[in-house]
């Protein structure tokens, strides 16, 4: 039965629509054997920061599955099943060793690999380490952060080196954690719609980055290599400001900057963050990535900035938060796994309808057993799109001329029309 108001003269139908529909089983649910789960392990995702390992273990879940990570003294970085293959003593206890990490219980030794190295207690003839190996994940340290690879291990793709990993004048930080109590497919879906940023972070809770954003933007949305794009274009005095997201299958997103005014022209201002939803299951979602500074524009200060002033996250004072709205509170608040059957889609939501449609032919094609896409590489590196570029561009005489010309201009920026411009012959 359809829950959505269909005329317009169907006013207190609240009694109608007491029964909800589910949530789309095949795009939310994220455990093994899940469609979503097993498209989503065949990718490199990141799990914690490396400055996050110290002595201990720690207990983490990533993709409905708990599971224990840790450093051992010779510096390899191990992610291992929780349940010793002894006694299932939880390794979190475990004592991390010179090589792997050790249970508190009866000293079993297992290796980052899953190899038993020691067992004591057993005859030193014992075969009973070389019968069994221990449940572990291969990991990537890079920048800061931990990746881990959880698909099938015969499958285990290359590690994604993106071309702003290494911008000549930008420097590659770890970025910050936050935790959403929602699922991930409708944290991403946000990263995929701009005319949000008008409204929420304008309209509603003030001009949380900069007043420019008030503009509803003219936007485009594109197929691309590695997933899609859309293109925001405003016009702001005698500039035409484009703004374009990457969104990389399947839960990675680039966006420049927030505090972009439009007051000078620049050409391609390489996005300010890389982040990942890494689901942590069915109901809870990690955000984590990294930040890049540009320091050609002198601000290494960013970081700090950046920490004072995008901290869209979850808060305790709930008047503060009705007041005031924050990603976290639009994307928490549809549910703790959002119901797209009580949706009514408009034409500003393009791209999450795109970006659904790509998904779930992703994931069907994974269930068929085909391989995900291949990542095209230039140069050894993945090229991306991601980037704010600013043109003088007068208005032209007529509403409807300027907004077609805005969108040319959105279209050439796109297609790096700007950029080949401004390369040396």
């Amino acid at each position: 039965m359809s829950t959505r108001i269909t005329q317009p003269r169907d006013v207190y139908q609240a009694y109608y629509h007491r029964e909800k529909p589910g949530p789309d089983e095949e795009l939310t649910r994220v455990g093994p054997n899940t469609p979503a789960g097993e498209y989503l392990r065949r990718f490199w995702q990141p799990v914690a920061f490396t400055h996050d390992l110290g002595d201990l273990p720690i207990k983490i879940r990533i993709l409905s599955e708990e599971l224990v990570l840790f450093r051992d003294k010779s510096g390899q970085i191990g992610l291992i099943e929780p349940q010793c293959p002894h006694r299932g003593v939880s390794m979190e206890f475990g004592l991390v060793s010179e090589r792997g990490i050790r249970c508190c219980y009866h000293g079993w030794l297992i290796d980052v690999d899953g190899r038993i190295l020691e067992t004591p207690g057993e005859p030193a003839d014992s075969p009973i380490k070389d019968r069994i190996c221990h449940g572990a994940y291969p990991v990537h340290e890079f920048a800061g952060l931990v990746f881990a690879y959880m698909g099938p291990p015969d499958k285990k793709p290359e590690f994604p080196f993106f071309d702003t990993y290494d911008l000549p004048g930008y420097k590659l930080l770890p970025g910050t954690k936050h935790i959403f109590d929602c699922n991930w497919l409708q944290i991403r879906e946000n990263s995929v719609d701009p005319v949000h940023t008008s409204f929420l972070h304008t309209i509603i809770s003030g001009a949380q980055f900069t007043k420019q954003f008030g503009v509803i933007p003219l936007t485009e949305y594109q197929e691309t290599p590695i997933g899609m794009l859309y293109t925001a274009a405003r016009r702001v005095g005698d500039n035409v400001w484009v703004r374009i997201n990457d969104l990389i299958l399947p839960n990675i997103h680039q966006f420049p900057a927030p505090w972009e005014d439009a007051s000078k022209e620049k050409v391609f201002n390489r996005p300010m963050m890389t982040n990942w939803n890494v689901p942590l299951d069915d109901t809870h979602t990690m955000r984590i990535g990294f930040i890049r500074l540009n320091l050609a524009e002198g601000k290494e200060e960013e970081w700090v900035r950046y920490k004072a002033g995008f901290n869209h996250w979850k808060r305790d004072n709930y008047e503060e938060r009705q007041r005031e709205p924050w990603d976290y509170d639009a994307q928490v608040s549809q549910g703790p796994i959002a119901v797209h059957a009580r949706e009514n889609l408009g034409s500003s939501d393009r791209g999450v309808s795109m970006y659904r449609r790509l998904l779930r032919k992703a994931i069907r094609a994974n269930v068929a057993g085909e391989d995900p896409l291949v990542l095209p590489r230039e140069n050894g590196k993945i090229p991306t799109y991601s980037q704010d570029t600013v043109i003088k561009a007068p208005p032209a005489s007529t509403p409807e001329e300027d907004e077609q010309l805005q969108l040319d201009i959105a279209r050439q920026v796109a297609a790096g029309h700007y950029l080949k411009q401004t390369e040396p012959a």
